[in-house]
């Protein structure tokens, strides 16, 4: 049920009924938690990792896959407990500021 809300409140928020992409996208600071993703997911293409890039990836599919990891619908390592840290609205935030990031941006940067 905490999964489906917070698809609800990501496809709200994505539709621009409390936030805009292009509000986030404005914003060259990640928001809170949004740079320490890099630990992990890469930004560099040259590097070889099973981990997935996820700069510039859709802020929905960012979004489902974290409350996939939350519910348990999704195996991981550590996602499971990361994303526990997590806020529904900070998820959203930080997805929606993923999702706008470009190669080459010097902070926080994740790339596909």
């Amino acid at each position: 049920m905490k999964a489906m809300r917070l698809f609800a409140v990501a496809l709200l928020l994505l539709s621009g009924g409390a936030i805009s992409t292009s509000a986030v996208a404005a914003s060259l600071e990640p928001p809170p938690g949004a740079a320490s993703c890099s630990g992990c997911h890469t930004v560099s293409i040259r590097t070889k990792t099973d981990v997935p890039r996820i700069h510039g990836r859709n802020a929905a599919e960012i979004i489902a896959a974290m409350a996939a990891f939350r519910t348990g619908a999704r195996a991981s390592t550590v996602m499971d407990r990361i994303v526990k840290g997590f806020t529904e609205n900070e998820i959203v935030q930080i997805a929606n500021w993923l999702a706008t990031q470009k190669e080459g941006r010097n902070v926080g940067q994740l790339q596909r």
